[in-house]
């Protein structure tokens, strides 16, 4: 036995679906077609990040770490030109700025945190900020 449906001519449409998005922010790690994709590990002591960033030189990358946020710029670079009389014909490499931002649970301490790059990758390694104890507050 067939179920029947009933037809709803209003029902959301694609057009509904290509407005929803249009208004919707964008994402930060999606700020450009090519991401800086991360890995991210916890140890006791702190937080292990490892960033991909190839192409991009030492001084063209910006870490940044607030609180518990921490963020990663960074300026890729054309490496090189064509010749005058070369035709391009296919370009794939993105050059630009590449973004990405996030927080962790743990304020970090950023003063014996330190940052490592070498081979494209960008090492972090973050050490947690001790938790201080609650003080007993007297009451007069």
């Amino acid at each position: 036995m067939t179920s029947l449906q009933l037809y709803d001519p209003f029902a959301e449409t694609a057009v509904d679906s290509l407005l929803r998005s249009f208004f919707r922010p964008e994402r930060s790690d999606r700020a450009s077609p090519h991401g800086i994709r991360v890995d991210v590990s916890e140890s006791d002591r702190g937080y292990l990040v490892r960033a991909e960033l190839p192409g991009v030189k030492k001084d063209e990358i910006h870490v940044a770490v607030e609180g518990n946020q921490v963020t990663i710029a960074a300026e890729v670079k054309r490496a090189e030109l064509p010749a005058k009389d070369a035709r391009v014909l296919r370009s794939e490499r993105y050059y630009g700025s590449v973004y990405r931002s996030f927080t962790l649970p743990v304020e970090l301490d950023d003063t014996t945190s330190q940052a490592k790059f070498e081979d494209g990758i960008l090492e972090l390694e973050l050490v947690k900020k001790p938790a201080t104890a609650g003080r007993k507050l007297t009451i007069q």
